[in-house]
C-alpha cells in the first residue's frame, strides 16, 4: 500500500520527514489521500513553517524507518474525523514547530523544554 509523506530537502542530504511530538513520543504521520497531505503542507506554510513537499512511498518502508528510529507511525485515513484533541493534530498542526534546519540537534533537547502546561495550552488553542 502507497501512502504520503511530507519530506523536507527532500533528494538532498539535509532530507527530512515532518513528524510531530506527543506525549514525549516522536509521530511521523502518513496520509491515506493525497490531497489531505497537501492541505496539512499549506497548513504548515500558514504558520510560517518551510513547505515540505508531498511524497508517495510504501507504507512498510516508513514503518521500517520508525521501527529503526524508535518512531511511532500514524496513518491518516481518508475523510478521518477527529475525535479527541490528541487526534486533531493529525489533520491540524501545532503552533510550535521545530527548526528545519536544526531538527537533528533539535529532537533530543526540544522534548526538555516542553512541559506538561505549554502542551496543555496548545491543545486548548485547537479548539
Amino acid at each position: 500500500m502507497n501512502i504520503f509523506v511530507l519530506l523536507y530537502n527532500s533528494g538532498t542530504d539535509k532530507e527530512g520527514i515532518h513528524s510531530i511530538e506527543l506525549k514525549g513520543r516522536t509521530i511521523v504521520l502518513m496520509f491515506e489521500d493525497k490531497d489531505d497531505a497537501t492541505r496539512y503542507c499549506g497548513l504548515l506554510e500558514a504558520q510560517d513553517f518551510p513547505l515540505p513537499t508531498v511524497e508517495m512511498i510504501n507504507i512498510e518502508e516508513i514503518k521500517d524507518f520508525c521501527i529503526k528510529l524508535d518512531y511511532e507511525c500514524k496513518l491518516v485515513e481518508k475523510n478521518f474525523v477527529p475525535k479527541t484533541a490528541e487526534d486533531r493534530l493529525l489533520i491540524s498542526p501545532p503552533q510550535k514547530n521545530l527548526e528545519v534546519e536544526n531538527w537533528e540537534e533539535d529532537k533530543n533537547s526540544n522534548k526538555d523544554n516542553i512541559d506538561i502546561n505549554t502542551i496543555k495550552e496548545n491543545l486548548e488553542k485547537l479548539l
